[in-house]
């Protein structure tokens, strides 16, 4: 007889009865503090408005409408089908996984949620894939990246190399290290199926033929592909607004609550035996819940070494925040996907993007004396905003101008990577076969 406690649906039921439990009265806790502070609470929704409107619609918006009219034309399958000899050595993930790396990259969270739980719903992806893309591809995207944050928190156009290769080289280590994890029988029936059509005949006609089929299955007309691309975009923005004003003011109100202040006070006191100074507590704070806000205040304090608030706001960036957190839990529900596992993810990420900020930073960052490959030239409108003009202006200018170069740039690593992990597994094979014949 197997004990009750043993049973592993009961000791879901408990999770999840637990994990309501704690919502419901952080829900209550919250609107107490909200109806005690109310002018506080206002404010604080404001600020959360003005982050919405002013940064992440223009930066959010363009791509997901364009996702959705890819994956209506097929554009998700052709690319998806010719990338999978590469995915495949290199993360263990389909071809179209490629495609949700490379737009995840370039347009930040939650896009790359967005794509999984789609591709998921066409059973183009497993639950296990469809976790560890949803793990690799949450990251910021590079205009807020380097607009937002290095030029207008930090007003350093230098620390942009550092800070971006820490972020992403951290995202893609961590793709690379997953793909060492259990592997499910369904994963290697989708993974025969791609390989035994592109065999028949041809990687290109395959690509075409999945592109085909994918926009016969689909159906709509372009008028109706177009108006329900932006119905949803603009439904999921809402959202994702939502979301941003709640967790604004819910950090505001417990932070003037002083029901933050043993937290703060506790990672003041933590932060001294890893070398950082305590004052960067208040950065970790806001960012554990809201990923501008956290970048924000890492910036603040100019007395503190620069290098150390890069380092911390790697760790933001790659830890996201629950406010993305809540926003790709959203976008992921219906699909089976995990929550801790993420969350655990997010953690391992920030701290790898941390340490990486320290090993790239002699290698990269010139400081004002000599630029960093002569990056103010490479982006000149970027080095020369201040924090006050990154906005709608700012969004839809780099909006029009960078994703295109830097999702070019994203599918060239991925092929030269899987070329590079299709050789090395050949040389392995043959040395193992050279081996075995001695």
């Amino acid at each position: 007889m197997v004990p009750l406690s043993a049973n592993p649906e009961n000791k879901d039921r408990r999770f999840a009865l637990a994990g309501a439990l704690a919502i419901g009265g952080a829900a209550l806790l919250i609107g107490c503090l909200a109806l005690g502070d109310g002018s506080g609470a206002l404010n604080a929704s404001l600020r959360g408005v003005s982050v919405w409107w002013e940064v992440l619609f223009p930066a959010l918006f363009p791509f997901f409408v364009l996702s959705e009219l890819l994956l209506g034309f097929g554009i998700v399958h052709f690319m998806g089908t010719l990338l999978d000899p590469f995915m495949r050595p290199l993360f263990r993930l389909p071809g179209v996984g490629g495609f949700i790396v490379s737009m995840g990259f370039v347009s930040g969270y939650p896009v790359g949620a967005r794509l999984t739980s789609r591709l998921m719903d066409q059973k183009l992806v497993t639950r296990d894939e469809g976790e560890r893309l949803v793990a690799m591809t949450t990251t910021s995207d590079p205009i807020f990246l380097i607009g937002a944050v290095c030029i207008g928190f930090f007003g350093n156009s230098h620390a942009a190399p550092v800070l971006a290769a820490a972020h992403y080289s951290g995202a893609l280590l961590l793709g690379i290290a997953s793909r060492f994890g259990k592997r499910r029988g369904d994963t290697l029936q989708i993974a025969a199926r791609t390989d035994n059509r592109a065999a028949k005949t041809g990687r290109w006609r395959a690509a075409l033929t999945a592109m085909h089929r994918a926009r016969l299955e689909d159906g709509r007309p372009l008028g109706i592909l177009l108006q329900q691309s932006l119905q949803s975009s603009l439904a999921l923005m809402m959202i994702v607004g939502g979301l941003v004003v709640f967790f604004s003011a819910a950090l505001d109100l417990l932070v003037h609550g002083g029901l933050l202040t043993p937290v703060r006070q506790l990672a003041a006191q933590l932060l001294p035996w890893f070398g950082l100074p305590p004052q960067l507590s208040e950065a970790y704070m806001h960012g554990a819940f809201e990923v501008t806000l956290g970048a924000k205040a890492a910036a603040a304090d100019s007395a503190i070494p620069l290098v150390d608030r890069i380092a911390v706001a790697a760790f933001v960036l790659s830890w996201a925040g629950l406010s993305v957190h809540a926003q790709v839990a959203g976008l992921m529900s219906s699909s089976g996907w995990r929550y801790w596992p993420f969350a655990r993810t997010r953690f391992i990420h920030g701290l790898i993007a941390m340490l990486l900020v320290y090993v790239f930073w002699p290698l990269l960052y010139r400081g004002e004396a000599g630029e960093a490959a002569g990056w103010s030239s490479v982006v000149p409108a970027w080095a020369n905003m201040s924090s006050e003009s990154v906005g709608i202006r700012f969004g839809w200018q780099a909006a029009l101008i960078w994703p295109p170069v830097l999702f070019a740039c994203a599918i060239g690593l991925i092929v030269v990577s899987g070329t590079a992990a299709i050789g090395m597994r050949r040389i392995w094979s043959r040395l193992a076969s050279d081996s075995a014949k001695d």
